[in-house]
């Protein structure tokens, strides 16, 4: 009997979109893209999770997004700012 899998998983290749100075942010433009239908990854929160300060850039926050919704991320993230 051939079992066949449940669940697919398809190679993401995540990219930077933006480089952001705080959690609260973050969150906010990660639920923006996600109302978009734009699944998005923040990296670097472990820092703020330890210390509550940010210096010499520690605090900073990475947004990724897969590289097919790069470009519509980047143009929503310019809109938004503007």
């Amino acid at each position: 009997m051939n079992k066949k899998p449940t669940k697919k998983f398809r190679d993401i290749n995540l990219v930077k979109v933006k480089t952001i100075q705080g959690p609260v942010e973050a969150e906010v433009i990660k639920s923006y893209l996600q109302s978009y239908g734009i699944e998005t990854v923040l990296k670097g929160l472990v820092v703020q999770s330890v210390h509550a300060f940010s210096a010499d850039g520690l605090g900073k926050i990475t947004v990724m997004v897969d590289e097919k919704d790069f470009k519509k991320a980047k143009s929503l993230l310019q809109e938004r700012e503007t």
